[in-house]
């Protein structure tokens, strides 16, 4: 079941779910979700210095620059480019609930996609959520700290037994900025052979 907005105001006010800083509830509580706002610190990838990205190995950061925008400078979000943001928000899912994030509708019509394929935000999971932002239009968009970005829906699982977190040895708990790719950290297991290929 997705909470209704007297759920998530609820569930906001008992500390059940948490944000921080706090949403404005009159405006980024919607009927079924709760709209996230775009943080100030992106990473784009250096093209020039990155000839290929091979998931087995370590991603050099120097290939990734980290640009921090002030709320009086927009980010130029140009044609075809890809690049990390966060929201602001530091988010708190509890272990019986699952997040769903999508892109807002009025930026979805400039051409802005909020993310490629991270749009699951695992029972447990806490920490600013890494947003995957391409333009596919064909002008570039300005976009500022603050704005409306994203929207969280979130529905009941029931208690899982083991929630992303530290028992889980989870890769992104507790980020607190754009976060590059760790799927390294996955190779590893299937090099050690903890994990053999086929298995779920």
């Amino acid at each position: 079941m997705i909470l209704s907005d007297t759920m998530i105001i609820d569930a906001i006010k008992t500390g059940w779910v948490s944000f921080d800083p706090p949403v404005d509830i009159d405006i980024q509580v919607q009927p079924a979700s709760v709209d996230l706002r775009l943080g100030n610190t992106f990473r784009v990838y250096n093209y020039a210095q990155q000839a290929v990205i091979d998931p087995t190995e370590d991603i050099d950061l120097d290939s990734i620059s980290q640009i921090v925008r002030l709320e009086d400078k927009p980010f130029i979000l140009h044609p075809g480019a890809f690049v990390l943001g966060s929201t602001m928000e530091y988010v708190k899912i509890p272990p019986d609930l699952v997040g769903r994030l999508e892109g807002r509708s009025s930026l979805g019509r400039l051409g802005v996609v909020v993310h490629s394929t991270a749009g699951f935000i695992d029972p447990g999971f806490e920490g600013n959520i890494t947003l995957e932002i391409s333009n596919i239009g064909k002008i570039p968009v300005a976009l500022r700290a603050g704005i409306r970005i994203c929207q969280l829906t979130l529905m009941h699982t029931g208690p899982v037994a083991r929630p992303y977190g530290p028992l889980r040895g989870s890769k992104y708990q507790g980020q607190r900025e754009p976060t590059p790719s760790r799927i390294k950290n996955d190779v590893e297991f299937l090099r050690r052979g903890e994990i053999k290929v086929g298995e779920s």
